[in-house]
């Protein structure tokens, strides 16, 4: 089906002509604009849902909410006025912090003037005739551009729930993506919270310091290792800004994008003793050192990977006081880090508090929300409030929800039916023009996402000014190279453990999405040399063309 006639007549919208339309306000949008404006000179519009720029961290106010990447990598590195003169008041910053740094930046650099707001986008249409994509909402067409850039972020649509009832419980209901900006007080009521993930996990350590009492409703225990946040330590925030254009570097030439160089190569190689010495290192030092800093195998070698799988165990029953609670905490049946490695603060130490109550829905599945809780196989439990912390369609779920037609009216859903065929992770055959930012088949959700962010921006912009410079119009990945890099990214993935285990990662949390690996496992530094192979080769692997009939 064709999805151009689903769309309404341009009514009284007035559809203005861009060079490139960005979706997003986010890390991704911001830089897109500041680059393409500002730095190429051509016309932009960015188009957000959101009432204000941020992106996940606009909608993500939860209590609780922090980065897991310490604040001085986890920041833009395109600027190095930005950098100096921004400071950050802890190692790992909270939601409110992160938020308003990216006001910041937007107001630094006069992007907001260029940015439309509660703006939800419906479609977007490749127009062959006149190759340009046409952006629409449910009132019509609203903009043209010749280019579209999709900075939706990996995160930002979150999953459906699929418990029975939800319209019968008459307390109050929270979803830990869209959380009330105005936050919520939780004192003295009776909370439960769906999922124990990432979010859950930051959630639940703050809600239980204010509710009256804690359920937790969790699925599957994750092997959670301390953040080891702290007030932003002076002299660390004056060396780094001293060093930031090495720090950088060094950054961008590691395989997680920070610049961890301690890691060994091979667990099972070292000494029993050697072992426990690097694991208690990176297990108190916090941020992502356990699985990026430790040793190098624990992706790729089971048996080195079991011995920091029973390391965090053992954590988990030192610090669990109840041994029953303990073993229902603790992960089993999955490798370490196979499942994004939440970090915490006193989570596990939650569970010594007299008000908070842990419940395995996979031995006991939540059988119907009520009018007043929760209904399991064997208990019912009486709520004022429920916390949805379910975790997201993740990676495909935000390009999926957009109506995104390429060619001859092919729709981005049905050409990735089976799961995402890309190149490079930032195109697809069959969507001229289109890119999106740390899409699937990238290193994104694994590489420092800014970082990230800004060498997909980078790659796209400098896409388009090739264009411009040679005259030429049109830019659209061979079905050749598609291939091959599909290819490529699944015998990766199959030379390590994460295939095997049910994550986000490979589509595994969402009923009926394809199973398959989403991730470019080679690591940063390959991924940026292979990139930057391609643009320095005329852009090996793309069909570029020039039309007689474009215009933006």
């Amino acid at each position: 089906m064709n999805a151009k006639t689903n769309i309404p007549p341009t009514s009284s919208v007035q559809a203005e002509a861009f060079n490139t339309v960005v979706i997003g306000a986010g890390f991704s949008g911001l830089y897109a604009l500041h680059r393409l404006r500002d730095q190429m000179g051509v016309s932009a519009r960015v188009f957000d849902i959101a009432g204000d720029v941020g992106g996940t961290w606009y909608w993500n106010r939860y209590p609780g909410a922090r980065c897991d990447i310490e604040s001085i990598h986890y920041s833009y590195s395109f600027s190095e006025a930005l950098q100096q003169e921004w400071s950050w008041s802890e190692r790992f910053a909270a939601q409110p912090e992160i938020l308003r740094y990216l006001n910041h930046v937007a107001d630094r650099f006069d992007l907001r003037k260029d940015i439309q707001f509660n703006t939800r986008i419906t479609s977007l249409v490749w127009d062959e005739k006149n190759q340009l994509w046409e952006i629409s909402t449910k009132d019509g067409i609203i903009a043209r551009a010749k280019f579209l850039i999709a900075g939706t972020g990996n995160l930002s649509v979150a999953k459906k729930p699929d418990f029975k009832g939800f319209e019968n419980f008459k307390g109050e209901m929270y979803a830990t993506g869209s959380w009330p900006h105005k936050g919520v007080d939780f004192t003295g009521k009776r909370v439960g919270i769906i999922g124990a993930g990432a979010s859950g996990i930051q959630a639940i350590t703050e809600i239980a310091k204010e509710a009256a009492h804690l359920t937790v409703f969790q699925r599957t225990p994750n092997f959670a290792t301390p953040i080891g946040n702290m007030p932003m330590d002076p002299e660390v925030e004056k060396q780094v800004k001293t060093h930031y254009k090495e720090i950088r570097t060094k950054s961008r030439n590691s395989f997680g994008g920070m610049p961890y160089d301690k890691a060994l190569p091979s667990a099972i190689a070292a000494s029993a003793e050697e072992r426990r010495r690097v694991y208690d290192d990176c297990y108190w030092d916090g941020g992502f050192r356990m699985i990026f800093d430790s040793f190098q195998d624990l992706l790729f070698n089971k048996e080195s990977n079991d011995t920091a799988a029973e390391y965090v165990r053992a954590k988990i029953r030192e610090r669990v006081k109840d041994p029953k609670v303990a073993e229902m905490l603790t992960p089993k049946g999955y490798p370490y880090g196979t499942k994004r490695p939440p970090l915490e603060t006193k989570y596990y130490e939650t569970y010594n508090r007299d008000n908070v109550t842990l419940v395995d829905i996979k031995a006991t599945p939540i059988e119907l929300i009520t009018g007043h809780g929760i209904r399991t196989t064997t208990d019912e439990y009486e709520l004022d409030a429920i916390v949805l912390a379910i975790g997201f369609d993740a990676m495909t779920g935000p390009l999926l929800s957009m109506g995104i037609v390429g060619r001859n009216g092919l729709t981005l859903n049905e050409k990735w039916a089976d799961g995402p065929h890309t190149y490079l992770g930032i195109t697809t055959h069959g969507f001229p023009n289109l890119f999106f930012i740390t899409g699937p088949q990238s290193p994104g959700v694994l590489y420092n996402m800014p970082l990230a962010i800004e060498d997909h921006v980078e790659f796209a912009t400098d896409a388009i000014q090739y264009l411009r410079d040679h005259d030429l119009d049109v830019i659209e990945p061979t079905l050749e190279a598609e291939t091959q890099w599909g290819a490529l990214v699944d015998s990766i993935a199959q030379q390590t453990l994460l295939p095997g285990t049910e994550s986000w990662y490979t589509g595994a949390n969402i009923p009926g999405k394809p199973r398959v690996c989403m991730i470019y496992l080679g690591g940063a530094p390959s991924y940026r040399k292979i990139c930057a192979d391609v643009e320095s080769n005329g852009y090996n692997g793309y069909a570029l063309s020039r039309t007689t009939t474009a215009s933006a």
